[in-house]
C-alpha cells in the first residue's frame, strides 16, 4: 500500500506584509492625490455626472417619492426607457464586496484604488515582486488615461477598466493550474466589471483574453498538453458565466433596447451605418488618433497637449506676445480662444500619458520578458493602436467595422489605447523582474544600452531638434504668418519641454540599472526611488488636466437654476421645453424640465432620424429667419 505525500503551504504574517503595505501604499496615494476630497469636503466636478443629474432627475424623484423604480424616464428626448440611465438592480452583493474591498473610499475615487489592487493582483500572478508591483500598478492606476476619463465623468469606463486586470489574473491563474484560486478571481472579476455597464471596455477586455488563450493554445499543441488547455478553458469559461450571471438583468434589458437605439437598425438607411444597423462610420471614428498621436504614450505634450489648453494662457508664450504687438486689441480678442496649444486632428482630446520610464520598460520586456507574454502583449499592443487610428487608418479599420462582430456598436475608437496601457506596465515590471534577478554581463548591458538609445535617444533628438511637422492644423493655415510662426515656436517649445523631460527620467532610471547601483544601494532604497520617479512623472502630467478646477463645493449645486428656467417654470401647463443650443448635447433642460432634447449615447433611432432628417434643418431655417429678421 502507497501512501501520498500531500505537502501544504504554510502562509506566515511576514508573507501578507508587503501586499498589506501595498493595499495602504494605495490608500496613501488616493488620499493625496484626491485631497480636496478629503480634507477640504469637496467633491468632483465632472461634466458628464452634471448631465447625468439631468438626464435621471425625474426617476431619481420617482425613486425618492415611491420606493419603486421607473422604467420610462419621461424628461429627456420626449421620453424613454430608463434602463441605461438611473434603475436600481438586484446587484447589491457585488456592490456591498466593492466598497467593503474598496475600503468605504467615496466614488468614483474608489476606482482608481480598485485600479493600483488589480493591476497589483495581476503583476503578483505573473511572479512581479511585490515592491516592483506597487509601482507598475501606480503607473496604470494614475495614468492620464484614467484620470482624464475621470475628469469628463466617465465613471462607469474607468470602473469597467480598474477590474479588468483582476479578470485577466484570474484566467492566468487557471491556465498555470492554479484552477480553483483562478476560477474564484475570474468570476469576481467579471461581476465587478460587468457591474460598472460599460460594454465597450467588455469588449477590449474579451480581446486581450482572447488572444492570450490563443498563445496558450499555440503552447498547449507544441508541449502536446491539449487536455490540460481544454481544462482550462471550461474552469474559465464557467467562472466567466457565473460572473456575468450577476449581470444578466441588465445585460438582457440592454440587448432588447439596443436594437431601437442609435445601435440599431434606422428605417432611414442614409442615417445608420452600412445595411442600416449600428453606428454610421463618421460617428463612429469621429475620435480618430493621428498616426502620430499614440507618441503621447512617451511624450505627452508631442502635439502640443490638449485642446482645452489655449496658448494665450502663457503670458511669456510667442503667440501672446504677438497677439499683444499686432497692436488690434479686437483682432486679438478674436482669435485667442481658438488658439489651442493642440496642433492634431482631433476636436477635442487631451494626451493619454503611460509614463517615460513605462515606455522604457515596456521596450526592455522585448528583451527580457518570457517569450509567452511577449507573443502576448506585442499583438495586443499593435491591435491597440492600429484601432486608435481610427479613420486615419481606414483600409483596417472600416474592413473591422463592418465585419468583426459588434464592433460598430461602439466610438470613440481612443478607447482602444487601454490595451497597450494594461500591456505596457505589465510587459515592462515582469521585464525588470528578470532584470533584477540576474548579474548584468555585456550581452545583458548591450541590450540595455539599444533600450535607452531607442528611448531615451529618441527623446534628446526630439529635445535639439525642436520635433517635427508642420506644428498647425489644417484649419490653421489661413491665419495671418506673424501669428502661424508664434504658434509654431510655441507648441516646438512644448514638445521640446516634454522631450528633455522625458529623457531625464528615463536616464536616471537607466543609470540605476545599467551600472547595477540597485546592488549597492539598499532594496528599499531602490524600490522607493522607482515609485517616486513613476509617481513624480505620471503625477505631474495628470495635474496639468486635473486640478482645483475640477472640484467644487459639496454644498454648491452642480445645475444651476437660471432666469430662463424660472420664467418657463412660472407656466403650470402641459408643455415641453425645446433647447435651440445644442438640443440633443444638454441635459440641463431635463433637470427642471420636460424636454424635447437631452443627453445620451444611447438615444432612440427613430429619435435621432427624426431630428437629423426634419427637426434640425427647421431649426437652423428658423434661426437664420430670426436673425435676418
Amino acid at each position: 500500500m502507497h501512501t501520498k505525500l500531500i505537502v501544504v503551504k504554510k502562509f506566515t504574517f511576514a508573507q501578507t506584509v508587503p501586499h498589506i503595505l501595498a493595499v495602504l501604499l494605495f490608500l496613501l496615494v488616493t488620499l493625496f492625490f484626491f485631497s480636496p476630497i478629503f480634507f477640504e469636503n469637496k467633491s468632483l466636478n465632472q461634466h458628464d455626472i452634471n448631465e447625468y443629474l439631468g438626464t435621471s432627475k425625474a426617476l431619481r424623484d420617482y425613486r425618492d417619492a415611491t420606493g419603486k423604480e421607473g422604467l420610462w424616464a419621461s424628461s429627456v428626448f420626449s421620453g424613454m426607457p430608463a434602463y441605461l440611465i438611473s434603475v436600481d438592480w438586484s446587484d447589491g452583493g457585488v456592490a456591498w464586496i466593492k466598497k467593503v474591498a474598496g475600503l468605504f473610499l467615496p466614488h468614483p475615487v474608489s476606482n482608481i484604488f480598485w485600479a493600483m489592487l488589480c493591476f497589483y493582483i495581476l503583476l503578483i500572478v505573473t511572479k512581479v515582486r511585490p515592491y516592483l508591483a506597487v509601482s507598475g500598478a501606480v503607473a496604470f492606476g494614475l495614468s492620464s488615461f484614467m484620470i482624464i476619463g475621470l475628469s469628463a465623468g466617465h465613471n462607469g469606463r474607468i470602473g469597467a477598466i480598474a477590474f479588468m486586470p483582476l479578470v485577466i489574473a484570474g484566467i492566468l491563474l487557471v491556465f498555470n493550474n492554479k484552477k480553483l484560486l483562478g476560477a474564484a478571481c475570474t468570476a469576481l472579476g467579471m461581476a465587478l466589471h460587468l457591474r460598472e455597464n460599460h460594454l465597450q471596455m467588455t469588449y477590449y477586455l474579451a480581446m486581450i483574453c482572447g488572444i492570450y488563450v490563443l498563445v496558450e493554445l499555440i503552447h498547449a499543441i507544441q508541449g502536446k498538453q491539449i487536455k490540460a488547455f481544454f481544462q482550462a478553458i471550461l474552469i474559465s469559461g464557467f467562472a466567466f458565466l457565473l460572473g456575468a450571471g450577476t449581470f444578466f438583468g441588465q445585460f438582457w434589458s440592454v440587448s432588447e433596447y439596443s436594437k431601437y437605439s442609435i445601435r440599431g437598425k434606422s428605417e432611414l438607411n442614409s442615417s445608420a451605418g452600412d445595411g442600416g444597423s449600428g453606428l454610421t462610420k463618421a460617428y463612429a471614428f469621429e475620435y480618430s488618433n493621428g498616426i502620430f498621436e499614440p507618441l503621447t504614450l512617451f511624450i505627452p505634450d508631442i502635439l502640443g497637449g490638449g485642446t482645452s489648453k489655449p496658448l494665450v494662457a502663457d503670458d511669456q508664450s510667442k503667440t501672446y506676445q504677438a497677439l499683444v504687438q499686432s497692436g488690434d486689441q479686437e483682432l486679438a480678442n478674436q482669435y485667442a480662444p481658438y488658439l489651442s496649444s493642440y496642433w492634431g486632428e482631433q476636436s477635442n482630446t487631451a494626451p493619454y500619458y503611460a509614463g517615460a520610464i513605462i515606455v522604457f520598460l515596456f521596450v526592455a520586456g522585448f528583451f527580457f520578458a518570457d517569450k509567452k507574454y511577449i507573443w502576448w502583449l506585442l499583438p495586443v499592443s499593435i491591435i491597440s493602436i492600429v484601432m486608435s487610428w481610427g479613420d486615419n487608418f481606414s483600409s483596417v479599420n472600416y474592413f473591422l467595422f463592418d465585419y468583426l462582430p459588434g464592433y460598430n456598436k461602439f466610438r470613440s475608437v481612443t478607447f482602444a489605447l487601454v490595451l497597450i496601457l494594461i500591456a505596457m506596465p505589465l510587459l515592462g515590471m515582469i521585464g525588470l523582474e528578470q532584470i533584477l534577478k540576474q548579474n548584468l554581463g555585456k550581452p545583458e548591458r548591450r541590450k540595455l544600452l539599444i533600450i535607452f538609445c531607442a528611448t531615451g535617444g529618441l527623446a534628446f533628438l526630439l529635445w535639439l531638434s525642436g520635433g517635427f511637422g508642420t506644428f498647425l492644423k489644417d484649419s490653421e493655415s489661413q491665419l495671418p504668418v506673424w501669428l502661424t510662426e508664434a504658434m509654431k515656436a510655441d507648441r516646438s517649445a512644448l514638445l521640446s519641454a516634454d522631450a528633455i523631460r522625458s529623457g531625464v527620467f528615463i536616464s536616471i532610471f537607466f543609470v540605476i540599472v545599467y551600472f547595477e547601483l540597485h546592488r549597492k544601494l539598499s532594496a528599499l532604497a531602490v524600490y522607493a526611488i522607482l515609485f517616486l520617479l513613476v509617481a513624480i512623472d505620471i503625477g505631474s502630467v495628470d495635474k496639468r488636466y486635473f486640478n482645483e478646477q475640477n472640484y467644487r463645493r459639496k454644498s454648491d449645486d452642480a445645475v444651476q437654476l437660471t432666469e430662463a428656467d424660472q420664467r418657463i417654470l412660472s407656466d403650470k401647463g402641459n408643455y415641453r421645453v425645446y433647447n435651440l443650443q445644442n438640443p440633443l448635447g444638454e441635459a440641463h433642460t431635463s433637470y427642471f424640465h420636460q424636454s424635447l432634447g437631452g443627453y445620451h449615447g444611447a438615444k432612440l433611432r427613430r429619435y435621432q432620424d427624426l431630428f437629423d432628417s426634419l427637426v434640425y434643418p427647421q431649426t437652423n431655417q428658423l434661426v437664420a429667419d430670426a436673425r435676418s429678421a
